[in-house]
């Protein structure tokens, strides 16, 4: 069975999306990366990572709506979900906002 390819993104791709790309990692059903939607990203989203994901995960609606704006192409008919994780996490891997992406992430990954 091929692996689903998850991609998540955040603003600056430093907290958020890292932390839940890192939570797939080694997973036997899923692949993840993680970038981010402003232009000072760590990782900046491409169309090429749109076109790599089976699914999108955005922690805000403005990171679907600007990737939606962006790359209409390569957003049409591709899952975009947004999770509403809000940006007021102090570090990549707090342990509140992995337990709010474990609360969130298997109403939509069941295999998680």
């Amino acid at each position: 069975m091929a692996r689903e390819k998850l991609l998540f993104l955040c603003s600056r791709n430093q907290w958020r999306s890292p932390t839940a790309e890192g939570l797939f990692k080694g997973h036997p059903r899923y692949d993840a990366r993680s970038a981010g939607t402003e232009g000072g990203a760590r990782i900046k989203v491409t169309a090429c990572h749109l076109g790599w994901a089976d699914r999108v995960f955005c922690m805000e609606r403005k990171h679907a709506d600007r990737i939606r704006e962006k790359f209409p192409e390569e957003c049409a008919g591709k899952p975009i979900i947004v999770l509403r994780v809000p940006d007021d996490f102090p570090a990549r891997d707090h342990p509140d906002l992995i337990e709010l992406l474990r609360s969130l992430l298997p109403a939509y990954l069941p295999e998680m």
